[in-house]
């Protein structure tokens, strides 16, 4: 009797487990069918901005000058994200002597123009914690005495041209409404909000959840070994494009990272100080484009979509050069605390496109202004890079 009803029993659970797995698979299929569906060309080349658009900015303004007060480092006020630096670091770019002809624009458009930058390497949360934890991470270029009229006429930013990445190729909101939603949840430390908003399964964001997961990856061994996207598109003179820069080792002497201990909360700095400043090794990248070809699904107005790299792969435009350098002083330190970084900062030829750049440049201008404001003591203290 015993015998029967373990064999029964073994025999009902091999059928529950191939009904799960068939539901699964099914489910699947359903998924890759919808979203072939759903993430299928042709799309706009034309920015499409919701009615609802600005009253969400406001919000989201509200909300993010509400978290660089709560995290405020005693007497000063942090960034809303990328609140923790590893350091601001003097960089040359140099545009390629055979950049392609169709890629020849505002910066880029004079072959073998070395411009001289600040670059900011940087974890992404807007509280600063140990590098170990799981973590965005960042990197900001400013590249400066830029010729030209800029999109903002700021009289303090009209020789700058801004370059604003993270090391994840898609970010986990859409548009500006998703990023309304997500980040008042969030900053009322309601995260499971912020990707289930209600109990109707309509609302909820899944596979947004899964890319915000994935960009909350371990650390790298060094801010300067990783690749960073530019995520939202940009314009390059007529085109439309993303950009990206990614680790050139070969363009740099042969260098050994000296295994760093992972256990100090600030690793990734010194591992950064340790080739630059100690060992005295330069560090190179090279910044690539990405065309749009609209024929295919490479939407503007979404960010949560990575564009297909086999329809339209990225090209180097330019070489970026991090010579060695001492950069861990505490007047370079409170300099890097004060740099704003903008990608409206710039030339029209590499205006921001999309909603969530237009969110970027309410934001990180009010964010920017609210936090200088509160920071002003600390803002003659201003290094510039030899040429």
């Amino acid at each position: 009797m015993l015998k029967r009803f373990w064999l029964w029993l073994g025999g009902a659970l091999g059928k529950l487990l191939l009904l799960i797995l068939a539901v699964g698979l099914l489910g699947w299929s359903m998924g890759e069918a919808y979203y072939g569906w759903k993430f299928s060309g042709p799309v706009a080349t034309e920015e499409e901005i919701p009615a609802a658009e600005a009253r969400y900015t406001e919000a989201i303004i509200e909300d993010a000058v509400r978290i660089v007060e709560q995290h405020r480092d005693n007497t000063r006020v942090l960034r809303d994200a990328h609140a923790k630096a590893h350091g601001c670091v003097q960089a040359e770019v140099t545009v390629l002597p055979d950049i392609n002809n169709d890629l020849r624009a505002g910066v880029f458009s004079e072959p073998g123009k070395t411009w001289q930058a600040w670059m900011r390497l940087s974890n992404g949360n807007a509280y600063p914690q140990f590098d170990r934890v799981r973590d965005a991470r960042g990197m900001a270029i400013k590249l400066l005495d830029v010729p030209g009229e800029k999109l903002m006429r700021n009289p303090a930013r009209q020789g700058e041209q801004d370059f604003v990445m993270f090391n994840h190729p898609v970010f986990f909101v859409r548009d500006v409404a998703e990023y309304r939603q997500n980040f008042a949840a969030q900053a009322n430390g309601n995260k499971v909000g912020a990707f289930f908003p209600s109990l109707d399964p309509r609302t909820w964001e899944v596979r947004h959840l899964f890319i915000a997961l994935k960009t909350l990856a371990p650390a790298p061994d060094s801010p300067v070994n990783t690749t960073y996207s530019s995520i939202s598109p940009y314009k390059l003179g007529e085109a439309n494009i993303k950009y990206r820069v990614i680790p050139d080792p070969q363009s740099c002497p042969p260098y050994e990272r000296p295994e760093q201990n992972t256990a100090l909360p600030n690793f990734l700095r010194s591992a950064l100080y340790q080739q630059l400043s100690l060992d005295r090794v330069p560090a190179c990248f090279a910044l690539q484009v990405q065309k749009q070809n609209p024929a295919y699904y490479m939407p503007i107005e979404d960010t949560s979509v990575e564009w297909d790299e086999e329809i339209s792969p990225f090209v180097t435009v330019a070489s970026i050069r991090v010579p060695a350098q001492d950069f861990d002083s505490r007047e370079q330190n409170l300099f890097c605390d004060n740099l704003s970084f903008n990608p409206w900062h710039g030339l029209p030829e590499h205006r921001p496109i999309g909603g969530i750049n237009r969110l970027r440049k309410a934001v990180y201008e009010a964010v920017s202004a609210y936090r200088h404001e509160r920071n002003e003591a600390g803002t003659a203290l201003s290094p510039s890079p030899s040429p």
